[in-house]
């Protein structure tokens, strides 16, 4: 194989990380320019629209660096158990399983960012 066709090992960890980041930076986003139209949900509550502007960027956050950490890992992770997977495929199993629960840090962040919006509303 010659030298130019092969890709870099980083190319797809880094293409992960970088789309985690523009969806964590939306979702923050999203949070920041909200609040003004909830003003009405907020008016509407017993709670300030302080409160409602931090909650709403602190379920973002949550969601947003769960992902971005569930991507990273998974990354990792996945780069690993192929490698794992060349030597002994007979271990698709076990890999499996902690790919699956390097997902889950996805997960607990976007139950974190349910529980937060279920108490402002």
């Amino acid at each position: 194989m010659s030298e130019t066709n092969r890709k870099s090992p980083l190319a797809l960890p880094l293409a992960l990380t970088v789309l985690a980041l523009v969806a964590a930076g939306g979702a923050t986003a999203l949070a920041l320019l909200a609040p003004p139209a909830l003003a009405q949900g907020a008016a509407a509550s017993r709670l300030p629209p302080e409160v409602w502007t931090w909650g709403l960027l602190s379920a973002a956050l949550a969601t947003g660096l769960s992902s971005l950490a569930a991507g990273y890992a998974v990354a990792k992770l996945g780069t690993a158990a192929v490698g794992a997977l060349a030597e002994k495929p007979d271990l698709f199993g076990r890999l499996l399983i902690f790919v699956g629960l390097a997902e889950g840090i996805a997960i607990y962040g976007v139950i974190i960012s349910i529980l937060i919006l279920n108490r402002l509303a």
